[in-house]
């Protein structure tokens, strides 16, 4: 077994190593607190290690065991799961230090049960970025969803249970009526479901057969939230906001379009399904998520539930780009997944630093707090920028190469969905509050200014 085989096993093991120490120090918040920080680092450390063979083109993987002949539990890093890995990993030590803040500034209770679950959802994500089939992927993701529930209804809450039910009900209902039935007959048709460039189809389906099993993976992986099968994100909102923020940044959202593109990628092969004109449903069906979470979001008082149908609509571009099937577009849809994370992260934590500060969780109650908050206010006007995609924010950077795609396979439709969400965008993320403490600074000077 080579080095690199080894840093991927460790790199598995690493969160659910932490996780056992992070439970046995529950009774010392400091001892606990330092073993999630101390196993965020060095499984970084595992992951950076390993970058430097997938950018020299190795492809390490490791097979643990068969269960059935094609089915078996098997890793293998490439460069789309190279970059969810690292925004995972990363990303698990910035939250685990808003967490902190976080969790004892609110006096929350189950901290331990907390850290816990939230280490133990980066070692299901890590196992979703290195998987090596469709088999194996399908286990994690599975595992994601259900160490995750945990986190959803944490305050134990009436309001926080129902949520609970519904992000249980959706996930697990669309991964078992669709998700596992498109895996079962992949693996009939092709014998196996490992991923392999160009598709594993070929030419044995084609016509309603291929957009059927299209239609199966796209509204089976409903962690994508593709509508109608998205209200499990905003009834997940009555959780922390270090939960949310796994949810939309870290791990699950983003393991739902990291799917999706392997799926798009691996298993069908952009070629095939660009030449079958029976899946291009799948662009009307990303065009309107896009539209149609951009105007929910933009009546949502609530800030939260505005953030939460704002990743419904950004998490679409996504899969629109891997829709569009041309390599631009397939380049900007995995930029998007590290983009989208770091803004949506940003603006997370803002909304809770001011519901810790201020006590303030809707829209409307927001005049003013930009005098009150401006360093809180300035990130997330920064987040905002990166998600509307105005230069130099990285947002940009990822729909430019989405809009490249969409105007270089001339689909003009798309085009006008891009902009007409980039408009909608700016109207439900823009902060009409730190706007009016820059013009009430302006004022102020004025004012001061003014002979008496």
């Amino acid at each position: 077994m080579s080095a690199d085989d080894m840093l991927i096993l460790a790199a598995l093991a690493l969160p659910g190593a932490g996780s056992v120490a992070i439970l046995l120090c529950g009774r010392w918040p400091k001892l606990r607190e330092t073993a999630t920080l101390s196993t965020a680092t060095l499984l970084l450390l595992c992951v950076l290690a390993l970058l430097p063979t997938v950018l020299a083109g190795g492809r390490p993987g490791v097979r643990l065991f068969e269960l059935l002949p094609g089915l078996e539990i098997a890793f293998r890093l490439e460069p789309l799961g190279m970059l969810f890995a690292l925004v995972a990993s990363a990303l698990w030590i910035v939250n685990s230090l808003y967490s902190i803040g976080y969790m004892r500034a609110n006096h929350e209770e189950h901290q331990t049960r907390f850290y816990v679950c939230f280490a133990l959802a980066i070692t299901a994500a890590i196992g979703i970025a290195f998987a090596a089939n469709m088999f194996t992927l399908f286990v994690f993701y599975e595992l994601l969803t259900l160490i995750t529930y945990p986190l959803v209804t944490h305050h134990g809450t009436h309001q926080a249970r129902a949520g609970g039910r519904t992000y249980l009900g959706v996930l697990i209902g669309t991964s078992m009526l669709f998700l596992l039935p498109a895996l079962v007959f992949t693996w009939h048709v092709a014998g196996t479901t490992d991923f392999t460039p160009g598709g594993i189809l070929g030419d044995r389906l084609s016509g309603f057969a291929l957009a059927g099993l299209l239609a199966l993976y796209m509204f089976g992986i409903g962690k994508a939230a593709l509508m109608p099968f998205h209200r499990w994100l905003p009834a997940a909102m009555v959780a922390p906001t270090p939960v949310s923020a796994l949810l939309h940044a870290v791990a699950v959202v983003k393991a739902g379009v990291f799917s999706v593109l392997k799926v798009i990628i691996y298993i069908f092969g952009a070629e095939t399904l660009a030449a079958e004109a029976s899946t291009d449903w799948l662009l009307l069906v990303a065009g309107f998520t896009i539209i149609g979470a951009s105007l929910v979001a933009l009546n949502a008082d609530n800030l939260k539930r505005r953030l939460a149908y704002s990743t419904i609509s950004q998490l679409a571009y996504v899969v629109l780009a891997a829709a569009i099937l041309a390599p631009l577009s397939l380049v900007g849809a995995a930029l998007h997944i590290a983009t989208h994370a770091v803004g949506k992260i940003t603006l997370f934590f803002a909304a809770g630093a001011i519901y810790t500060a201020a006590h303030k969780t809707e829209v409307s109650q927001l005049d003013g707090i930009g005098r009150r908050m401006p360093w809180t206010m300035a990130a997330f006007t920064v987040g905002a920028l990166s998600l509307i995609g105005i230069p130099p924010a990285a947002g940009f950077i990822s729909k430019w190469f989405i809009m490249s795609g969409a105007m270089g396979a001339g689909q003009w439709a798309i085009v006008v969905v891009l902009l007409a969400s980039t408009l909608l965008t700016a109207g439900y993320i823009s902060c009409p509050s730190y706007i009016e403490l820059s013009f009430s600074r302006a004022a102020g000077r004025r004012t001061r200014a003014r002979p008496r």
